[in-house]
């Protein structure tokens, strides 16, 4: 379920009604916590969260033109969706991320390598999104980014 948007406001309010203030929290949850440098932009269909070309001049090495990216949200067919590019590549921040969430004794977790899927969106650990969010900043992201890209 693809939500054509130019703007990340606008998407929100392409969320479909039942779903949009749980989306909206998650939103608001990692604008709250994102550190200072990252931008919030339409990506790849979704809310993205990126680096801009000002920190990161080189871009995204699958094509430079976009800036980096980061984090995305989305509003999927069966599920809100968050996607943390710093999960799949930082296996530290998976294992406290899982640890995290399995300490809270929330249904099971559904992720994939990057991606977290959130059926029953009123079960949202927003608080635990934040924290994620809080953990890296542009330049974390950039030397863990420079760091693959070397392999």
């Amino acid at each position: 379920m693809k939500i054509e948007a130019n703007s990340p406001d606008e998407y929100v309010k392409k969320v479909p009604e039942e779903r949009r203030p749980a989306f909206q929290r998650l939103r608001q949850s990692v604008l709250d916590n994102l550190p200072a440098g990252f931008e919030e932009v339409m990506s790849y269909g979704m809310i993205g969260y990126v680096v801009p070309h000002s920190l990161y001049p080189d871009g995204y090495h699958c094509k430079p033109a976009l800036p980096l990216p980061f984090m995305n949200i989305a509003n999927q067919k069966n599920f809100i969706a968050f996607y943390h590019m710093g999960l799949y590549a930082e296996p530290e921040l998976m294992d406290w991320f899982v640890a995290a969430y399995n300490a809270r004794d929330l249904r099971k977790l559904d992720m994939g390598k990057s991606c977290i899927r959130f059926k029953k969106w009123e079960e949202i650990p927003f608080d635990l999104m934040g924290e994620l969010v809080a953990k890296r900043s542009p330049d974390d992201w950039i030397r863990v980014y420079e760091s693959q890209l070397k392999k």
